[in-house]
């Protein structure tokens, strides 16, 4: 049990990361943000696993010693409790005197067998065995609190169900997050070339994960003029196999629960749609997703437009006029201050403040590359420079004529949100473990062990009646209960003595 309580300890230690660091499975904007503002500590966080501390293989290990000790410790600690269950409580010591709680009943007008009888009905809720003596004499024994140790037992056996059930969940468990753009042309499919992040179990492949689509028709945020959030609802519809769209409202605490997975509502944000025209005159449209950097849903993000200036006879990408812009979305530009930190989050007087880039992006090259960030490698390398018109801050409906007469206009917004589509197989086991755990910890902490004997010696004319008691653990309230049993013994008796406040106040007057 020692070594199960100090890995127990080891995990919570283990855990705290996973609340301290952005984790994969949970966002992948926000590891992503956390790379950019911290990128050096971020290679180091890479090499520990610290963006997924529960897929780590140190967590891992110190999960399945925590199991193997949790059963080591509990098996022979079972077979144990289940031959006590059924035994029968001990004889009475031979001298009462010495426990810690003894009285003196009194002398009976009754044979000694049949107050053995009537002492037997006075302790209700004890578990009691009458014997017969060597000497003659019937002893009463009795305990209660017994299943104490079944809800110590159960407490312990819980736990090792909650760390089988999130095993099952790592092992046969899935997700997928997604950022999803409201529009139908913007839906996706549960599939894993469609999400953003993914995770598969170690015992799944691709090929099990269900397919459900799922289409943003409208989010609805609701803010106080202090901007803290007060409701979160995403109208959906989502289609399963026979192509049926169904209507569904998405918040944060009512996931759409579906065969084999459900999807919860992460977060939020906005997504400016932008019009770049370029020399030549072609025209070219982009929701791009802006990033909240605060709660004021200030938004940093890019646009990228690598087909602008092509070649108008062969529609070749241009290696040194592709266009990019980098900046801020502001829902509520403030009345005063700087213009690119938002007043509130609600569009009140949206505007976004860019700053334009040209040359090559450098997408060519087939390296992975954040879609929220301008290409880090091309800016190093000087193919794609800063121009040096100055930023521009646009409302909606404004246009930016460039040096080179292209324009970029500000078109208006749409909304974004972040799902997780997970499946646990595991949670049915965990949550029915927590609440066993719960029950186990209630009865170990509420019942007390005790033991009550009482002895019933034949003397001339009936018997003499003596009592002990010994509490199993630390209960302050036995001497009361003692007591309390000692003058029901004695009035369903009618032994002679006087009523007992203590128990070392109820010896013979």
């Amino acid at each position: 049990m020692r070594t199960a309580l100090v890995l127990l300890f080891l995990l919570a230690l283990a855990a705290i990361p996973g609340s301290l660091v952005p984790q994969r499975n949970l966002g992948i904007e926000k590891v992503d943000a956390y790379r950019r503002a911290n990128p050096d500590l971020s290679r180091w966080w890479d090499r520990l696993g610290m963006f997924d501390v529960y897929a780590s293989p140190w967590f891992a290990g110190i999960y399945l010693l925590l199991m193997a000790s949790l059963v080591g410790c509990l098996t022979p600690r079972m077979r144990e409790h289940a031959t006590a269950m059924f035994r029968r409580p001990p004889t009475a010591p031979k001298v009462f005197s010495r426990l810690p709680a003894h009285a003196e009943v009194g002398a009976a007008a009754l044979p000694a067998a049949e107050a053995a009888k009537v002492i037997r009905g006075t302790l209700r809720g004890f578990r009691v065995d009458v014997r017969t003596e060597d000497d003659g004499s019937v002893a009463v024994a009795a305990e209660k609190g017994y299943l104490r140790e079944t809800g110590n037992l159960l407490f312990h056996f819980s736990v090792l169900a909650v760390l089988v059930g999130v095993a099952i969940g790592y092992g046969w468990g899935w997700y997928g997050n997604r950022l999803v753009v409201a529009g139908p042309d913007h839906a996706f499919c549960t599939s894993v070339q469609q999400f953003d992040e993914y995770g598969l179990g170690p015992r799944l492949t691709q090929a099990d994960v269900p397919g459900y689509c799922v289409e943003l028709q409208r989010f609805t945020a609701e803010f106080t003029e202090a901007g803290q959030p007060t409701t979160f609802s995403a109208d959906v519809a989502w289609s399963g196999v026979d192509g049926e769209q169904r209507p569904y409202q998405l918040e944060v605490n009512s996931p759409l629960r579906l065969d084999g997975a459900n999807v919860y509502l992460l977060g939020h944000g906005y997504a400016p749609q932008l019009r770049y025209t370029d020399r030549a005159g072609r025209a070219q449209t982009a929701v791009v997703p802006f990033l909240p950097a605060d709660g004021m849903l200030t938004s940093d993000g890019v646009a990228l437009f690598p087909d602008a200036n092509a070649d108008t006879r062969t529609g070749a990408r241009s290696k040194d006029a592709q266009v990019g812009f980098a900046g801020v979305y502001v829902p509520t530009v403030p009345a005063g201050g700087p213009p690119g930190i938002s007043a509130h989050p609600t569009e009140r007087d949206p505007a976004v403040l860019l700053t334009a880039y040209r040359g090559n992006l450098g997408l060519e090259t087939g390296v992975p590359q954040s879609v929220y960030a301008l290409p880090q490698r091309a800016l190093d390398d000087g193919r794609l420079k800063q121009l040096d018109t100055p930023a521009k801050l646009l409302r909606r409906g404004e246009a930016w004529t460039l040096d080179d007469g292209s324009t970029l206009e500000f078109l208006g917004t749409q909304r974004w949100i972040t799902v997780a589509v997970r499946h646990d197989p595991g949670e049915p086991l965990a949550l029915a473990g927590a609440v066993a755990m719960l029950a186990g910890l209630t009865v170990s902490l509420s019942l007390r062990r005790r033991r009550v004997w009482f002895r019933v010696t034949p003397a001339p004319g009936g018997c003499q009646i003596s009592a002990a008691g010994l509490p199993r653990t630390g209960y302050d309230a036995f001497e009361q209960e003692f007591a309390g049993l000692v003058n029901r013994a004695r009035d369903a008796t009618g032994a002679a003595g006087r009523q007992a406040d203590s128990p070392t106040a109820a010896a013979t007057p």
